[in-house]
């Protein structure tokens, strides 16, 4: 609630390099998962929205793949989402693990921030948090805090808070959406209040489908898998008691190499992952499904403009 009773809502993006906790701690703060979480860089793909509801405001979170030195054009494509992202929010929070030294990535991602707030305009508020804190001891996170003031100070840019939380143990958590809240300006609520994300269904079904995948074969292919969902819909002629929902889904390879991975022995990973995301995504839209999952090779779509077009990116 703003300073005279007026209700306030904004967007704050979650910025940071890959693997710095962004998406764990947009689940966190939202209150369930609307974002794939994992120990990989560069798992976020998109930009996913996630609802913070409180009384006198709404909080509207913008989680961004992690800002990096691009080797492929799909690098290159979601560090411009990620710019783009910061140009339409209210306030951006950095993420720094602090269970890892502010190093050349960190620096690199402040300077960006930096040069945002002395574009026309001056640019949306600016966050650091220190992310990650259940893994260090109040020793070390007091020195990390001390070096994210002092990266601060090095490249010119003035945090407006600096927050040590941990979104796995929920340490802070309200903290910092009480921080993002009060940095918010007056405005209407852009969500329904049942509403948690905005993510399109079939984006969902694939982002679910991938983490499932990269929880089997993310050693071998952390970033060569994509998923599509071809189809999606109830089963026609079902009676109203009895309803099915069909999803064609695939999951996406870059060489033709890479398919014998994660089909497995005698299919049992392909068959492990189906099984796994037909009874999550069950769960997720209270209704039985059948999902037809199949495995397909786009040939280097990572660097391949078109075929990253008709992937979505």
């Amino acid at each position: 609630m703003g300073t005279r009773g007026t209700f306030v809502s904004g967007f704050a993006c979650v910025a940071g390099r890959p693997n710095a906790g962004k998406s764990t701690l947009v689940n966190a703060l939202v209150g369930q998962k609307v974002a794939i979480a994992s120990d990989r860089p560069q798992t976020t793909r998109h930009t996913i929205r996630g609802v913070v509801h409180r009384p006198g405001a709404q909080l509207v979170l913008v989680d961004t793949p992690g800002l990096h030195r691009p080797r492929t054009l799909l690098g290159e494509r979601l560090n411009a989402l990620v710019r783009d992202t910061w140009g339409d929010v209210d306030v951006v929070t950095a993420a720094f693990p602090a269970d890892q030294r502010v190093g050349p990535g960190d620096r690199y991602l402040a300077g960006e921030l930096a040069a945002l707030g002395r574009a026309p305009g001056g640019g949306p508020q600016l966050v650091a948090l220190a992310t990650k804190t259940d893994l260090v001891a109040p020793a070390r996170l007091r020195q990390h805090l001390l070096s994210l003031q002092r990266l601060g100070e090095e490249v010119g840019l003035t945090w407006q808070h600096i927050v040590p939380v941990s979104a796995l143990t929920g340490d802070q958590v309200d903290e910092v959406a009480d921080v993002l809240v009060s940095l918010l300006p007056p405005g209407p609520a852009f969500y329904p209040a049942d509403v948690v994300t905005d993510e399109p269904t079939e984006r969902v079904v694939a982002e679910l489908i991938r983490e499932i995948a990269l929880e089997l074969v993310d050693d071998e292919l952390p970033h060569s898998i994509t998923v599509t969902v071809d189809e999606m819909g109830p089963r026609p002629g079902r009676e109203a008691d009895r309803p099915l929902l069909d999803i064609y889904a695939a999951i996406v390879v870059e060489r033709d190499s890479q398919k014998p991975i994660v089909l497995g022995a005698k299919a049992a990973r392909l068959r492990y992952i189906g099984t796994t995301a037909r009874r999550r995504l069950s769960r997720l839209f209270g209704t039985p499904v059948y999902l037809d999952l199949r495995i397909k090779v786009a040939k280097d779509w990572q660097g391949d403009a078109k075929k990253l077009a008709r992937l979505g990116f």
